[in-house]
């Protein structure tokens, strides 16, 4: 069996386990993991809220990934700049495509251009200390709502709804800590179109959004309807099932003193954000109602709930990428089973996995699926010819002073943050700013 090797664009667990998979299934296979930012590790790092560290426990299993000997990590490497297509395919056998989904998908309401509204992947990368956002992040409004049924809107909940001392256990940047103690938001309000029986939540995130001694969670009445579809999902799956019930527990609490409160409106569709000299000033929505088949619809009766902030957790969307198709309708990279294709026909050398391959829907279970169908079909498609120098890539970065990372340099920057958190009783401190996690990862630390 012949030495292959391979790229992998994106070091978020989509691309981390095809290059596990790769190596695991091919003998001699090398991979080469490249990423735009200096750590690896993806949404795991930076779209999960601070407060959430068991979900990083998947850090651990990744970085065991990572120090194989079979596969190399290259951080703050731009593809499309620093690397190009032409590049990939010069050096490899192939390249695989896992890079994600970090855009807020588009809702077309007007005033969603007002000031004051905002999407939701753009607060989660401030609050998870990306790099490559403002440091600051406008936290003046009193009432909030948060558009969106899944456990993004109810992280963004959480993290608008709890007082920022009340972070300081957790790993959060000290831009994030400031930003947050100064927070005004008092009243959050939670909307979603369908009934308790049809929302995305996961019970375990449901749960959380009570766990502040500061905040109570209330359920507007209104809303709380369940159709027939709505039985049969409660009868046929547990998670369902602790959803609803979740909810009926915080519909029937009544309404305390706790200074901080969540607000959850169901069977209601955002129609217009409201403004009044280019701010948010409200939020119209349209109460809805099930029709029969399961689907809902609009009654014409609507609401307007003061709001001076909005943020759309409606769903994350994949952006394109240079000298690769793109599908605009469905923001992914077309493919069949994993192979790019273009005008219906099969890229040669070039795959996809992840969100970018099929949407961003499912957990890490349908990310190790993909990255195993998508390897599968790499290794069926490989061609009898001569594999290139495995240290061009090297040359090839060095030539153009690129600036790179890897998984010796994570393992510097790691263990820095951990050092910045000890005297504090915490895990770590987040470093965000690049050129900061550039200088500690390639040795540079004063």
């Amino acid at each position: 069996m012949r030495p292959i090797r391979v790229a992998v664009v994106g070091a978020g667990p989509a691309g981390i386990y095809a290059a596990d998979i790769l190596t695991r299934e091919h003998e001699s296979a090398r991979v080469d993991v490249f990423d735009r930012l200096p750590a690896p590790y993806g949404l795991v790092r930076y779209g999960v809220a601070p407060d959430h560290p068991r979900i990083k426990e998947i850090i651990k299993a990744l970085r065991r990934v990572l120090d194989a000997d079979r596969i190399r990590f290259f951080g703050n490497v731009d593809y499309g700049t620093d690397l190009k297509l032409d590049d990939l395919k010069r050096h490899y056998d192939a390249v695989i495509f896992a890079t994600g989904a970090m855009a807020d998908r588009q809702l077309a309401i007007p005033g969603v251009e007002l000031e004051g509204s905002h999407g939701a992947a753009d607060f989660v990368s401030w609050y998870a200390g990306h790099p490559d956002v403002p440091r600051e992040w406008p936290l003046d409004a009193q009432e909030v709502a948060v558009l969106g049924a899944g456990n993004v809107a109810l992280d963004v909940t959480r993290m608008l709804a709890k007082p920022g001392d009340e972070q300081l256990v957790t790993e959060v940047a000290e831009n994030v800590h400031r930003g947050l103690v100064n927070n005004k938001a008092r009243t959050v309000h939670v909307f979603a179109r369908r009934g308790p029986a049809h929302i995305k939540f996961s019970p375990m995130e449901l749960r959380e959004l009570s766990h502040s001694p500061s905040v109570e969670v209330l359920v507007e009445e209104d809303g709380f309807q369940i159709d027939d579809a709505g039985q049969a999902a409660i009868a046929k799956t547990k998670s369902v099932r602790l959803v609803v019930d979740g909810l009926m527990k915080y519909l029937e609490a009544e309404a305390g003193q706790k200074p901080r409160k969540i607000v959850i409106h169901m069977m209601h569709n955002p129609v217009e954000i409201l403004g009044e000299d280019g701010k948010v000033v409200g939020l119209r929505t349209e109460r809805m109602e099930y029709d029969g088949t399961g689907n809902v619809r609009g009654t014409g009766e609507f609401v307007d709930t003061p709001v001076q902030a909005v943020y759309r957790a409606i769903g994350y969307l994949s952006t394109p990428l240079a000298d690769v198709p793109f599908a605009d309708d469905r923001g992914v990279i077309p493919n069949v089973a994993g192979r790019v294709h273009e005008d219906d026909a099969h890229v040669p050398g070039v795959y996809v996995t992840g969100w970018i391959k099929r949407g961003p829907v499912g957990l890490i279970g349908h990310t190790k699926s993909d990255a195993k169908e998508t390897v599968e079909n790499l290794l069926a498609d490989l061609a009898e010819t001569d594999a290139p120098d495995r240290e061009d890539i090297v040359n090839h970065l060095d030539d153009r002073a690129v600036e790179y990372t890897t998984v010796e340099g994570w393992a510097l920057l790691d263990a820095h943050e951990q050092s910045l958190g000890e005297p504090h009783g915490r895990e770590r401190v987040k470093v965000v700013p690049r050129e900061e996690m550039i200088r500690v990862s390639r040795g540079a630390v004063s």
